[in-house]
């Protein structure tokens, strides 16, 4: 099967209708002449001069979509560009060598020739499945088989091979768990990398946004207890909630369970979080201690944030930026 390639006409597509008028692709990153750069490294110390403020990994990122358009691209094979305005994807070939034509594309003046066809392919003929390959933020990827196979298949007016041809409802919901997870775990890197101190905040901010009023121990001796949470903020009013948080990899056994509950009043209510998890001993002496304790592990810290962030004020949003997306019920 011919290798087919996705090229994005610039930011939000505003360079489609000259992709189609012009037949062509092109990309950008500056107006350097790529086509006189013979190999990746050249291309990223070029990135890295002209771009100071990039890192290395965003420097690479840009050189390998600029290799590949130059060098891996060949003549001959299949090329797709999607137009969000009538949500159609451009179905062509590559016709030419990469060339450098300043001035035909505005900030993309890196191109290659095209011989489109006279049938484009609606993005909601597609499986999820496909749909959801084909929406990667690069501006130049190679489109797996399975969602190539299906654009071929779409573009004819046949069915897709039975190996995309999926009942959609079940993949839309196969991907919004696949996103589920992945967002999750995305969260669970950023937690992951907060100092002590912004993880006691932010675990004081999500009880706050759960409708307590919190007061954080001073540093130093915090007497097994690093947050107080409590309807008025002073623990007067029940229910008092006493928070111990602990943010390393290891996991906490029954010794800190039973030293943390140690000192709690027969009224008190305890949280005790950890980001590195607990022993089956650690949560055994958390469900037989006669204070009703709850712990916390990084998954279940996530989940929780999530459910309760609309509500974050401004300052615990601060310390884990997070962003809504909304998805089709």
């Amino acid at each position: 099967m011919t290798t087919m390639w996705m090229v994005r006409a610039g930011e939000e597509a505003y360079a489609i209708e000259d992709f189609r008028s012009k037949n062509v692709v092109a990309i950008g990153w500056g107006e350097t002449d790529w086509t006189k750069y013979p190999n990746r490294d050249a291309i990223v110390a070029q990135i890295a001069a002209q771009s100071p403020d990039n890192s290395d990994g965003q420097n690479m990122a840009a050189a390998n979509q600029i290799e590949r358009f130059l060098h891996e691209i060949e003549v001959g094979d299949r090329v797709i560009s999607y137009d969000p305005d009538n949500r159609r994807y451009l179905l062509g070939n590559i016709s030419g060598q990469p060339k450098h034509a300043p001035g035909m594309i505005e900030e993309l003046p890196t191109i290659r020739a095209v011989k489109w066809g006279c049938v484009e392919v609606n993005r909601d003929d597609l499986s999820a499945t496909t749909r959801n390959s084909l929406g990667a933020i690069s501006t130049l990827f190679r489109v797996p088989d399975t969602a190539a196979a299906e654009i071929e298949a779409k573009a004819i007016g046949g069915a897709p091979p039975e190996s995309v041809a999926v009942d959609t409802a079940k993949d839309d919901v196969d991907v919004l768990k696949d996103v589920q997870v992945r967002s999750l775990e995305f969260i669970k890197d950023r937690l992951s990398k907060l100092s002590w101190d912004q993880m006691q905040a932010l675990v004081a901010g999500l009880l706050r946004a759960m409708g307590y009023k919190t007061q954080i121990s001073p540093a130093g001796p915090d007497r097994g207890r690093d947050i107080i949470a409590s309807p008025d903020g002073f623990g007067f009013e029940s229910p008092r909630i006493v928070v111990e948080v602990k943010h390393r990899k290891g996991q906490m056994g029954a010794n800190e369970i039973r030293s943390f509950l140690g000192g709690r009043h027969k009224d008190d209510k305890g949280l005790y979080v950890s980001t590195g998890g607990f022993t089956k001993e650690a949560q055994y002496e958390a469900d037989r201690s006669s204070i009703p304790t709850t712990l916390m592990d990084m998954d279940v810290l996530a989940k929780t944030i999530t459910e309760y962030y609309h509500d974050f004020d401004a300052e615990s949003k601060a310390l884990l930026p997070l962003m809504r997306i909304y998805w089709p019920r």
